[in-house]
């Protein structure tokens, strides 16, 4: 088993809340008998007001970590807690309820084109509003609410225009004024800015950030590049062969710390 870096948190910390909102501890997962693991002895624990970095290269479990906190992965052995919900017992309904309770960003936006930008942040109180919406009727306390989450993600002004006519960083704001719709306890972002540019970037992963802040909610966001993670986290997670390899608070971090995490085997060096 690879050895982690762990660097200690410094004597006076922020203050954070006693219970974290995820506590994940010795995860295991593989999703067949037959199959190795994809997560490995995984520990992990969130808290309401910060954001944490989670970094890896491809297939290094990140996706996995992510899926399994919303049920979408099997939990093979080990505690997983969201909130008051333990992953490990979940019935059919609590895990509806879970993944109400999680809004989740993607890599691709994940919009509805041909709607306007409005209805599609809309779509993020389906799970809340009911039926009503199927027949395209939404009430006005959530007309109001999704126009005041644009406004707080800087594109108010586009809400009347089709979701496919704006560029990708639009879009990806758009995306996250829906999850924040859904009112949510947890947000996982999934490589919300791979297909942005520098700027926008920075932009998208620092609204990520003031609204972990302000809004107490934590932020799990996973990335590929080293310096938009230490200069838009609280704190960094390296997933490498489905362990952790590095974990610690950002402003205790640099690069050579990370460097564990995208460290290319030897015999993986010789296979190439």
């Amino acid at each position: 088993m690879t050895t982690a870096t762990v660097l200690r948190e410094p004597a006076v910390a922020a203050p954070r809340p006693a219970q974290p909102h995820v506590h994940v501890r010795d995860l295991t997962v593989r999703y067949a008998a037959q199959d190795p693991l994809v997560l490995d002895g995984v520990h992990l624990d969130l808290f309401p007001g910060e954001m944490v970095a989670l970094l890896g290269a491809s297939g290094s479990g990140k996706s996995t970590l992510m899926k399994t906190l919303t049920g979408f992965a099997p939990v093979t052995s080990g505690t997983v807690r969201v909130g008051d919900t333990d992953l490990t017992a979940l019935r059919r309904g609590q895990l509806r309820t879970l993944r109400s309770d999680v809004g989740q960003v993607f890599q691709q936006f994940n919009l509805i084109g041909r709607l306007s930008v409005l209805t599609n942040v809309l779509t993020g109180s389906l799970h809340r509003a009911g039926a009503v919406n199927l027949l395209g009727t939404f009430r006005g306390a959530d007309r109001r609410r999704a126009l005041a989450l644009l406004d707080r993600v800087g594109i108010a002004h586009k809400a009347d225009a089709e979701a496919r006519t704006l560029s990708g960083g639009q879009q990806q704001r758009v995306a996250i004024a829906r999850a924040l719709m859904q009112e949510p306890t947890l947000i996982l972002a999934d490589e919300p800015v791979a297909s942005l540019d520098p700027t926008m970037s920075r932009t998208v992963l620092e609204l990520l950030q003031s609204i972990a802040r302000e809004e107490k909610i934590p932020v799990l966001v996973s990335l590929h590049v080293l310096p938009l993670a230490l200069d838009h986290s609280d704190r960094i997670v390296g997933l490498r062969h489905g362990e952790i390899v590095v974990s610690g608070r950002t402003d205790e971090l640099d690069a050579d710390h990370l460097a564990p995490v995208y460290e290319v085997d030897a015999a993986e060096g010789e296979e190439e």
